[in-house]
């Protein structure tokens, strides 16, 4: 089983509301909200606040991925009872166990993210204790960009160390998802794809969701 998550990073925030329902109706499992700090990542998306009212504004559980410097100091802000997962990534975390940890006394399931620069290797003491790995492929920050090939063998690498150790956390990918790469994503070891252009370019969005869903279900 393989679910899209789709991100708002390039939706129509002034018709948000909408194209919540859309991917609601085309059956999308998550919806994959970028926080963006400004410091961590060259960008500024939106925080806690914007976060409330798109949790209010749709039935789908929330996928959100902290692109933040610092994330351990405002977890319980984003752990809204539709929170299903908090991505932190691995290079903004000082102590990563403490911060998995408290995502967990939070009642919410705890990912960790990698830049696409990022070894594995650092995961290496703390796999055991995730519900999800988020591999970046593409450097985190903006929407729209073009998928780094060298993700591919992150991916089977990932897959293969989960497997060996017979661990059940997810593999997400984030950057460059479409219709063309979904099936072959899905065979290298993906569960969670987040695809935001390849979503909300869609002239309907929902339909697009269903063609998604038919590669991955």
């Amino acid at each position: 089983m393989a679910y899209l998550s789709p991100s708002i990073l390039t939706a129509d925030f002034a018709d948000l509301k909408t194209q919540l329902k859309k991917l609601e109706e085309g059956g999308a499992d998550f919806v994959h909200l970028d926080v963006m700090d400004g410091s961590f990542v060259p960008n500024i998306t939106f925080g806690q606040p914007v976060v409330r009212s798109i949790a209010a504004a749709t039935s789908l559980p929330l996928d959100i991925h902290l692109m933040i410097v610092r994330p351990e100091l405002c977890l319980e802000e984003f752990a809204l009872p539709q929170t299903e997962y908090l991505v932190v990534h691995e290079e903004a975390c000082l102590h990563l166990h403490r911060t998995v940890q408290q995502i967990k006394a939070l009642g919410k399931k705890a990912g960790v993210a990698l830049n696409p620069a990022t070894s594995l290797s650092v995961l290496d003491y703390i796999l055991p204790d995730l519900d999800m790995v988020l591999l970046m492929s593409v450097n985190p920050g903006f929407g729209g960009q073009k998928f780094i090939e060298t993700t591919w063998q992150k991916i089977r690498d990932l897959d293969k160390v989960r497997r060996e150790k017979g661990l059940n956390f997810l593999i997400e990918l984030d950057g460059g998802v479409n219709l063309k790469n979904a099936a072959d994503l899905k065979a290298a070891g993906v569960d969670v794809f987040v695809a935001g252009n390849a979503v909300f370019s869609a002239e309907d969005m929902a339909q697009r969701v269903r063609e998604f869903q038919s590669i991955l279900k």
